[in-house]
Order: C-alpha cells, then sequence, then structure tokens
C-alpha cells in the first residue's frame, strides 16, 4: 500500500510517552496509516528504537526527548520541538502517564501525588493548550487523550491514578467544546487492563475482575492502537467529545 492510499496520509502526529508499551503501538500505527510521527520520551535509546522500526517498516518517523514531570518548560519545549521534527502537528496522542500501584490513599506520599498528577494531568494540559492553536491556525486536527477505565469507574487503592484519569476525560470534553468549532477533534481512549509488561505487574490485582468480564482476557496494545487511528482519522470525522472504552466489557460488568 503506497503512502497515498492510507487513511493519515501527510499528517504529522506526536505520541507523548511512546519509547514503550502502549505508546510504541499507536506510535506504530499511527506511521502505517501514512502520519509522520514523533516519538518522544526520556530514553534516547528505546526512543531511536523505536523510530528505526517505523523506518524499516517504510514509515516516517522522529525523536524528540522530553520528561513530562519536569514541569511546564518541558512541554512546551516537547511542544516546539515537536514541531520543528515534523513541520508542524496535525495529532496529539496524550498517552505518557506515570502508574501508581494499588495504594491505600493514607499510604499515598505527597511527592508521589505531585509526581503522578505532574506526568498524568499537568503535562496533557500543557501540550494541549500549546498545540490545539497551532492547529486552529493551520486549519484543524485531532487530539486523542489516554484515559482508563479507572477513570470512569474508580476502585479501592487507586484514588489518584482514578482521579487521573477522570480529570483526562473532563479535560475531554471541555476541550472538545472549546476546539472543536475551529476544526480540532479531541476524544479519549480508555482502556482497561493492557497486556503490556509494565501493566503485568498488576496482574495479581485485576485478575479477580478479568473472569468477570465478557472477554475474559486483556486488551492488546495494538488493539488499543487501533481505536486511536480510528479517532484521529477522518472516519470519526463527527465525533467529538467522546471516552470510547477498549475494556473487554469491563464497564459493562
Amino acid at each position: 500500500m503506497s503512502p497515498k492510499d492510507t487513511r493519515l496520509a501527510g499528517r504529522r502526529a506526536l505520541v507523548t510517552g511512546s519509547t514503550g508499551g502502549l505508546g510504541v503501538a499507536i506510535a506504530k500505527a499511527l506511521a502505517a496509516e501514512g502520519a509522520v510521527v514523533v516519538v518522544s520520551g526520556r530514553d534516547k535509546t528505546r526512543g531511536d528504537a523505536v523510530v528505526a522500526d517505523i523506518r524499516s517498516a517504510g514509515g516516517d518517523a522522529a525523536f524528540v526527548a522530553a520528561d513530562l514531570g519536569a514541569g511546564g518548560d518541558a512541554a512546551r519545549r516537547l511542544a516546539d520541538g515537536a514541531v520543528e521534527a515534523a513541520g508542524g502537528i496535525d495529532i496529539l496522542v496524550n498517552n505518557a502517564a506515570t502508574l501508581l500501584m494499588p495504594t491505600p490513599t493514607a499510604d499515598v506520599s505527597e511527592q508521589e501525588l505531585r509526581d503522578v498528577f505532574g506526568v498524568n494531568v499537568f503535562a496533557p494540559f500543557l501540550l494541549t493548550g500549546a498545540l490545539a492553536p497551532r492547529m486552529v491556525d493551520h486549519g484543524g486536527g485531532a487530539v486523542v487523550n489516554i484515559g482508563s477505565i479507572t477513570g470512569l469507574r474508580g476502585s479501592s487503592g487507586s484514588a489518584v491514578y482514578s482521579a487521573n484519569k477522570a480529570a483526562i476525560h473532563s479535560f475531554t470534553q471541555s476541550w472538545a467544546d472549546e476546539y472543536g468549532p475551529h476544526g480540532v477533534r479531541v476524544n479519549a481512549v480508555a482502556p482497561g487492563p493492557i497486556g503490556t509488561e509494565r501493566q503485568a505487574e498488576f496482574a495479581d490485582h485485576i485478575a479477580p475482575t478479568l473472569s468477570r468480564l465478557p472477554s475474559r482476557r486483556v486488551s492488546t496494545p495494538e488493539e488499543v492502537a487501533a481505536a486511536v487511528v480510528f479517532l484521529v482519522s477522518d472516519d470519526a470525522a463527527n465525533i467529538h467529545g467522546t471516552v470510547l472504552s477498549v475494556d473487554g466489557g469491563w464497564a459493562a460488568t
């Protein structure tokens, strides 16, 4: 298939947290559909490896390093660096997140609270504020926020992470109303458990629920990435402010 036949040909995407896990799958899926992808994360070696994989498959990608836990200046530098690397940004996927193992509320330290909110809430807010107006100026674009089923349905031990993702879902609706009339669609994907190395650490915590899911299994990173591709493509041209669950039926149990 030639680039002109793919759904995202000519578009330029930034995927935060795309040096591992779900972010890699999203970056590769967008590149496979013709987008120029800016891979981002803290580790240049891992980022360069993702870029090499994309290029070896016939795609186009570049790496821009960023530590989104370092505050607003880091987010703004990433926005500027991504625009420079790709010649502009039409697609933003706010994927980077810090996970916190299930922890009783009283045992969460103030520093952990600041660290998790810094990456999971402040960074996507600042990045969207930096890039969505540029999309408006250039005729439109799409933002997809990676939320979580825990943002729709909290559980014991997940108060911090659930609150983070509930904020992401709320951002999604607010930004859809703010930017949608100006040509920038904003939506979210709310995964349930995903088969990544990082989430394998939570296997014992989620096992009782998995046994009750309609699908009886976790999602693959590629299944979640496919939902992202759909939401940024013209196939979803009139979808604004939705939170699309990819959870094997978790929300239904």
